[in-house]
């Protein structure tokens, strides 16, 4: 068994008993304690249905980690008791599927599933209640997920990691009895997967010039980035996502998001525009260039697909298709023909072409469509499904249609948000900036993915089911996709298998608790939803300004005491503009005050024009003298209530305000 898993499903135990509450994440359907606990020791086997032998391989190895124990494996030939056992069996009943029955007697822990799957979640749930002492707590629980498709994203093109950590995280889905795993490999920072007819796609695709920092979305590293999964190492984890149960649906996004596809192969674009340059991007965000509705690019699409399918086995293929701009197609005389040589109305219906040529591409391999929600725009595709992730009125429209549909909306799922207060999240750093957004475990946990046009409603039955998303445009490394999945992945894992009327938040809440407890015990870099960083303002001190504030750059990090905080307005001062710090009572001696402006000392952002100001016990503002070089060294008078910078005149740049310092 791989060290990780072993690592990984090892620490699903719990560390301390229940007695009436099981501490399973997601809640079971049905679930009852009693009495009659069962408790592993040297004598206990494992029993198993021949059709569940790596089911039962996988709970020998994680009983062996977390108690020490080595169960016996013992194929089920003879309905023969052990005298004691867990015993993994398949029902003779198949729907539905996914489902489980565990009970736990003093001689035998039960766990039948429907089929394979529900045998495996059946074992998630039995390694969540195992106590420290090695016993089981006596229970009788009937399960079944809510949703077929329980999923979770994860973006590599804007950062990568390595095969052993996308390994991990899938071990973490199957815990959470996740069984879709959206694997985004393109964008026009970088193609992550190895095409062997294309292999420009991965020599110049898979490589950028320069990242931005943390906290400087507009700069530059200057360091060579890149990299990319070979068909071998994609094989490896489509096995093991198999092994676990989940399936994993590759992402090639087109028409855009494909400047990186366009830079190794620059025919595939609409090279009869002007100033055509394409080039794998280095910044963040919605890029121009898009696929040219050429045939040779079809037949480009077409030939990636087939190595696509060669190597997942999903049934659905994701094409993106989002964030698709116009701008190119309406400046190419060819795909201006393409127009009208089709019949179309405008460049959204030339969208809507280019998805429907690529859904066929699909169905003649055997496989489904799967979009974001902008393939409705100029018309859906006839078996397309869709997975929204804009407004709802999207998924209302297309079930309405009779399409099916994937809940993803960023209103709730969208995981690269601060999960907390943004300033509180960035008082530890710049590095853990965030694209923006505010998504708590609360409002991730009150999601509900049906629509309420349609709960209750028989055209329910189009929501395939929910997932969240791991863009990772500010995740560098893979503690900060661990930061940013955890724990809001559990709350996801309860909307997508438990009942919605059995959800309560506060009864998650304390059954979060040991999960939590896991993940530090397997060193996952989880937010601490219990113990939130707080931000403190230095010596009790408050702080107004007239400037907006840029993302999360809140005003109180320029006087936290913290050099790495800073705050940062999201448009140059005016002549006017202030940025003013109260003290808590009246300075009782003179102090020295110092100002830093500017990424660095006069560096990007600094106050250009300005003087610093103090008001004393009458009111009154005094000026203390100017900035130079975007700095401020001078003395604050005995008696002062507050200090004020002031624009003295206006700058083009935005302000970055790093600390105001006061010592004796």
């Amino acid at each position: 068994m791989n060290t990780i898993q072993a690592v990984i499903l090892g620490t699903a135990i719990s560390t301390c008993a229940y007695a009436q509450e099981l501490p399973i994440i997601p809640k079971p359907v049905q679930s009852k304690v009693t009495d009659a606990s069962f408790a592993i020791s040297k004598e206990t086997a494992i029993r198993y249905d021949a059709k569940l032998s790596g089911e039962a391989e996988l709970l020998a190895s994680a009983l062996k980690k977390t108690t020490g124990a080595k169960p016996k494996l013992v194929k089920e030939e003879l309905k023969i008791m052990l005298p004691s056992e867990i015993y993994l069996d398949l029902s003779d009943k198949k729907e539905p599927k996914e489902g489980y029955q565990l009970t736990v007697t003093p001689k035998q822990i039960k766990i039948t599933g429907n089929d394979a799957a529900g045998a495996f979640y059946g074992v998630q749930s039995l390694l969540q209640i195992i106590n420290e002492d090695k016993t089981v707590p006596g229970c009788n629980i009937s399960d079944q997920p809510r949703f077929g498709w329980r999923g979770m994203h994860l973006d590599v093109g804007r950062h990568m990691f390595a095969p052993e950590d996308i390994k991990k995280f899938i071990d973490w889905l199957a815990i959470h009895k996740l069984n879709t795993f959206h694997w985004h490999l393109t964008e026009d920072q970088g193609w992550r997967v190895e095409i062997k007819k294309y292999p420009k796609l991965t020599t110049v695709g898979a490589y950028r010039a320069s990242t931005p920092p943390y906290g400087n979305r507009g700069g530059s590293d200057g360091k060579r980035y890149g990299g990319f999964y070979t068909q071998e190492q994609i094989k490896e984890i489509v096995a093991y996502a198999k092994q676990r149960h989940i399936t994993i649906v590759p992402e090639i996004d087109m028409p855009g998001h494909m400047a990186a596809a366009i830079a190794a192969y620059p025919e595939l674009g609409n090279d009869d525009i002007p100033n055509y340059n394409p080039e794998v991007k280095c910044h963040w965000g919605v890029h121009p260039y898009v696929l040219a509705p050429k045939e040779e690019t079809f037949q480009w699409v077409d030939d990636v697909l087939t190595e696509i399918c060669e190597l997942f086995p999903s049934s659905y293929i994701h094409i993106g298709g989002d964030e698709a701009p116009k701008g190119q197609w309406k400046q190419s005389k060819f795909a201006q023909s393409v127009i009208k040589r089709e019949g179309l109305k405008d460049e959204h219906e030339l969208q809507s072409y280019f998805i429907k040529r690529v859904e066929k591409m699909l169905e003649n391999k055997g496989r489904k469509l799967i979009g974001w929600d902008e393939i409705r725009e100029g018309g859906l595709s006839p078996n397309a499904t869709m997975m929204l992730w804009r407004g709802w009125g999207h998924a209302v429209a297309s079930i309405n249609e009779g399409h099916d549909v994937v809940m993803a909306p960023g209103s709730h799922t969208y995981f690269d948000h601060y999960q907390h207060t943004p300033a509180a999240i960035l008082s530890q750093g710049p590095e853990y900036e965030a694209i923006g957004g505010h998504r708590t475990i609360e409002s991730v946990y009150s999601f509900n993915p049906i629509p309420k046009e349609f709960q209750g409603k028989e055209k329910a039955k189009h929501v395939l089911g929910c997932q969240a998303q791991l863009w990772t445009e500010y995740m560098k490394t893979w503690d900060k996709v661990e930061y940013r999945a955890f724990p809001r992945i559990a709350a996801l894992a309860e909307v997508a298998w438990s009942p919605q009327e059995s959800r309560n938040f506060e009864d998650f809440m304390k059954r979060l608790k040991p999960m939590m407890a896991r993940y530090k015990k397997a060193g996952v870099n989880a937010f601490d939803v219990f113990n939130p960083p707080v931000i403190k303002a230095k010596n009790g001190m408050k702080a107004e300004t007239s400037l907006p504030t840029h993302g999360g750059n809140d005003k109180i990090f320029a006087i936290d005491g913290n050099l790495k905080t800073r705050f940062w307005s999201s448009k140059p001062p005016k002549k006017g503009d202030h940025f003013t710090v109260t003290f808590p009572k009246a300075t009782s001696s003179t102090a020295k005050v110092k100002v830093l402006t500017g990424e660095t000392d006069g560096g990007k952002d600094h106050l250009e024009n300005g003087e610093l100001e103090a008001k004393g016990s009458n009111n009154e503002w005094k000026s203390l003298g100017a900035f130079k070089g975007g700095m401020f060294n001078g003395t604050l008078p005995k008696g002062s209530t507050a200090l004020r910078i002031k624009a003295t005149g206006n700058q083009g740049t935005w302000l970055i305000i790093r600390e105001v310092e006061i010592s004796k």
